[in-house]
């Protein structure tokens, strides 16, 4: 059984509704966050502050590939995780990825007040994602499929993504008969 994997930009719900689907699914729900801090022994964030961005992208593809060798998983990714074409090629192998797309206004919004994106730690977040939008969207767009969460809830992205998952299941056994 493939993996599900969910890739985007911070803010479109990947973690909310990977938890979600792992419980529709009757799945294991992994973060590749998660494993990154438990590996690290600090939030992601004082990795950036202490490290840098480059030493944060090398531990979280030492994750993806442990994590993409496993299979029957729902994967919640970093935002970035997409950035690294060995990443988006390890996933693929093993999963169907999904991207979760919201616009600028939307992730601001979701993202307002929160502490611990520290790619938002700049004077003007609404430009910085619109900048990082922009720059990603080639990367984003590599994914299998793509759900516009802006007007779903987790429930609605959750009944997109099961369908999804479902078509391609089916189509995998009729491919193998």
């Amino acid at each position: 059984m493939k993996n599900v994997v969910l890739v985007g930009f911070m803010g479109t719900g990947k973690t909310e509704v990977a938890k979600a689907l792992a419980a529709e699914l009757g799945r294991e729900y992994v973060s590749l966050d998660e494993l990154i801090v438990a590996r690290e022994e600090r939030p992601i964030n004082e990795i950036f502050a202490e490290d840098g961005e480059a030493y944060f992208r090398k531990v979280e593809k030492e994750v993806v590939r442990e994590v993409a060798a496993r299979s029957g998983l729902v994967v919640d990714t970093g935002g970035g995780v997409v950035l690294d074409e060995e990443n988006v090629t390890a996933l693929k192998r093993g999963g169907i990825v999904i991207c979760l797309w919201a616009d600028a206004e939307s992730i601001y919004e979701r993202t307002a007040g929160s502490g611990h994106r520290p790619l938002l730690k700049v004077r003007d977040p609404k430009e910085r994602i619109r900048q990082l939008l922009d720059y990603r969207r080639p990367f984003y767009q590599k994914a299998d499929f793509h759900v516009d969460t802006d007007e779903l809830d987790v429930a609605g992205v959750v009944e997109r993504i099961t369908g999804i998952v479902n078509a391609e299941e089916k189509d995998q056994r009729k491919t193998s008969e």
